[in-house]
C-alpha cells in the first residue's frame, strides 16, 4: 500500500488510512497512546523489541488513522515468521471507538499483507482488552501457540488466521 485509502465509519464520518514510517512522530504519538493504554491496563509498557525497520514496506507496514484530520489510530504489521506476519501497535483513541475504526485498521492490514504476499498472520495482545479479544474473534482469529517475549504470560492471549490467497494466485486454488 503506497497511497492511502479513506474508509466510511459507523456514524459516516470518513477514516483516511495512510502508511507512515514507525519513527514518524505522528505515529509515535499514536505508539505512545498505545503504550499508556498499556501501562494503565498492566501496569507498564510493552517490553516487545520493536525495530522501526521491519515496519518500512515491502516488509511490513505502518498505518495511521485520521478523522477529519484528528489522529484516531494506528495499526502494523511486520514479517513473522516467514510468510506470514505479525499484526502490532493495534489503537483506537477513546474518542473514535466504537465506530468500526478497529476493523477497518484489521482489514486493511490483512489486505495490505496479502497483497505482500502473505498467507498467514499472528497477533499477541491480553486478557485485561477483552474488547480486543472480542475484534479479533469476530474478524476470526483463533488461538496459536504463544511465541516472543510473553510466549509464557498468563495475561497473554495469542491469536493467529490464514490469510486468503492474493488475486494472482487465486487461479491456483
Amino acid at each position: 500500500m503506497c497511497t492511502s485509502v479513506e474508509r466510511v465509519l459507523r456514524n459516516g464520518s470518513v477514516a483516511r488510512l495512510r502508511p507512515v514510517p514507525y519513527d514518524d512522530p505522528l505515529a509515535q504519538a499514536l505508539v505512545e497512546a498505545v503504550q499508556q493504554e498499556y501501562v494503565a491496563r498492566y501496569g507498564g509498557r510493552d517490553a516487545a523489541p520493536v525495530d522501526p525497520a521491519e515496519f518500512l514496506p515491502p516488509a511490513g507496514l505502518f498505518l495511521v488513522a485520521e478523522v477529519g484530520g484528528v489522529p484516531a489510530g494506528c495499526g502494523a504489521w511486520r514479517v513473522y515468521p516467514p510468510g506470514g506476519v505479525e499484526i502490532k501497535r493495534v489503537y483506537v483513541a477513546p474518542g473514535f471507538r466504537r465506530l468500526g475504526l478497529g476493523q477497518e485498521l484489521m482489514a486493511e492490514l490483512e489486505s495490505s499483507a496479502v497483497r505482500a504476499g502473505h498467507r498467514s498472520v499472528v497477533l499477541n495482545t491480553g486478557g485485561k482488552q477483552p474488547e480486543a479479544v472480542a475484534l479479533y474473534g469476530e474478524l476470526g482469529y483463533t488461538p496459536v501457540a504463544g511465541y516472543g517475549v510473553y510466549a509464557c504470560s498468563p495475561d497473554a492471549v495469542f491469536l493467529g488466521k490464514q490469510l486468503p490467497a492474493g488475486e494472482d494466485e487465486s487461479w491456483a486454488s
